[in-house]
């Protein structure tokens, strides 16, 4: 499967042969090729930008992450406390008890700039909290979410100089330069639907 740039870091849990896996992965910075073994069912939970592990640095996730010591079939160790391994259906209530404890802790800050507004710090201020807290600076998280906003678009059918007015990409080299370097597809293959399993979600962004 294509993996491909993404600015959550985030728990994943597997089985493999009678074995339990638990491990964190990184925001990651470009594509690459992610082995999807047969027969193995994956759970995994994503965390939002600018939340952060109490013990892990985010910055040293990035383009890669960190397999979890001690896991068992039904839980797993993180933070020194052992916690019950999610389902799909009990993975909120995990995270709630993980915040809870302080083991994911948010910034405030960065959630505030992520929603447009102006905190009363400096920029330099704003882009050191903003990159401990997601490993990646504000620029390439916009470039990053951009791409992949972009891909959504153009599976859902939008054309590509619908793509480049909405998202404000310069022409149509430089909305290929952001799908290569980010997503691994061309707008062609995008909208065809081609190019093999992508770990991305296609389905065309709606807004409110």
């Amino acid at each position: 499967m294509t993996s491909v740039a993404a600015v959550n870091w985030g728990l994943v849990f597997w089985e493999r042969e009678g074995r339990a896996y638990a491990s964190i992965s990184g925001p990651e910075t470009g594509t690459g090729t992610a082995p999807v073994p047969e027969g193995v069912a994956f759970v995994g939970i994503e965390f939002a930008v600018g939340t952060y592990l109490r013990t892990v640095s985010t910055a040293a996730l990035v383009n890669g992450g960190v397999e979890l010591p001690d896991t068992t079939c039904g839980t797993f160790r993180l933070d020194g406390v052992r916690w019950q391994t999610p389902g799909p259906d009990d993975a909120e209530a995990l995270v709630d008890r993980l915040v809870r404890a302080g083991t994911v802790i948010r910034d405030p800050l960065v959630t505030e700039v992520r929603r447009g507004h102006s905190p009363a710090v400096s920029d330099r201020t704003v882009e050191r909290r903003f990159r401990a807290a997601t490993g990646l600076t504000r620029g390439a998280v916009r470039q990053i979410e951009r791409a992949r906003e972009a891909s959504a678009l153009l599976a859902g059918g939008v054309p590509s100089t619908g793509v480049i007015a909405r998202l404000a990409y310069f022409d149509e080299p430089h909305l290929a330069r952001a799908l290569r370097r980010y997503v691994g597809r061309t707008a062609r293959q995008l909208r065809e639907g081609t190019g093999g399993a992508i770990a991305l979600n296609l389905v065309q962004p709606t807004t409110s």
